[in-house]
């Protein structure tokens, strides 16, 4: 398994040079909902690693943001987001990141999420640890929940969610350091990995933004469940993942009052 996640670190790392070159230039730019963007870029660096990964691990199949189509998981699926975070990648913002994690045994067992615009690259397999760019991280000790910073994100559908927003985020706000919200699932996960933020919460993702970054926390000693559950599925309808220390604290403050 690390050689297949350094072959697969490398597919990745060379996707990033893609964001890169693409970064600073004008960029095409359709909708997918009324505030759903997807770039010419989102479908290069897909394309790009479907056909690395395929090379890799000969036979797997593919859960990916733009192409899934019906797409389910298998046994060996790669679940890939080429750039989560495109709104931020259409306006210049360096929160963006690609995620690329892969399915076997009705489990994650390698994740890696790439920050190019950063320079970070977060790594794990199951039973592994979390790295970042090859050094070993862990999530953040504190457990105080009024010294903790919180990270969250809101859903392209926000007209179906706006009220449990703003009402969680109501709580959060006064109950803890401060809250950020950068735009990027994939990312909010790998920060919550390496102790920069004590938790992060989100509801209405997919599993392409959630794959790589739900095994970065749990192998860097955290916690991932639903709101109000001890358990998770890259299926379920929002996420919770924390250092822990702080885990039942913060799921009683965002559900739903």
């Amino acid at each position: 398994m690390q050689s297949l996640l350094e072959k697969a670190t490398a597919a990745v790392l060379e996707a990033g040079e893609i964001i890169k070159e693409s970064y600073n230039k004008p960029k095409k730019i359709k909708h997918k909902g009324r505030i759903d963007l997807v770039t010419e870029t989102d479908l290069a660096v897909e394309e790009f690693l479907k056909a690395k990964l395929a090379e890799i691990l000969p036979g797997s199949s593919f859960l990916a943001e733009e192409t899934s189509g019906n797409a389910e998981l298998v046994d060996r699926t790669w679940i890939i987001d080429p750039l989560d975070g495109t709104t931020n990648f259409a306006h210049g913002l360096p929160m963006v990141a690609t995620s690329v994690a892969l399915w076997k045994d009705d489990q994650v067992v390698l994740g890696i999420v790439n920050l190019p615009i950063l320079n970070e690259v977060f790594t794990a397999v199951r039973g592994g640890g979390s790295f970042m760019n090859g050094e070993p991280i862990h999530v953040s000790d504190c457990g105080s929940l009024e010294e903790s910073l919180i990270a969250t994100g809101f859903p392209y559908a926000i007209e179906e969610h706006v009220d449990f927003i703003t009402e969680a985020l109501s709580r959060v706000l006064v109950n803890t350091q401060g809250v950020r919200r950068p735009g990027a699932a994939a990312f909010d996960l790998a920060y919550t990995s390496c102790g920069r933020y004590e938790g992060y919460y989100e509801n209405s993702l997919k599993p392409w933004d959630m794959a790589a970054g739900w095994l970065l926390v749990e192998e860097a000693g955290g916690r991932v469940t639903e709101y109000g559950l001890g358990k998770f599925n890259l299926y379920s309808p929002m996420i919770l993942a924390t250092n822990s220390h702080i885990h039942e604290q913060l799921d009683g403050l965002i559900q739903p009052k």
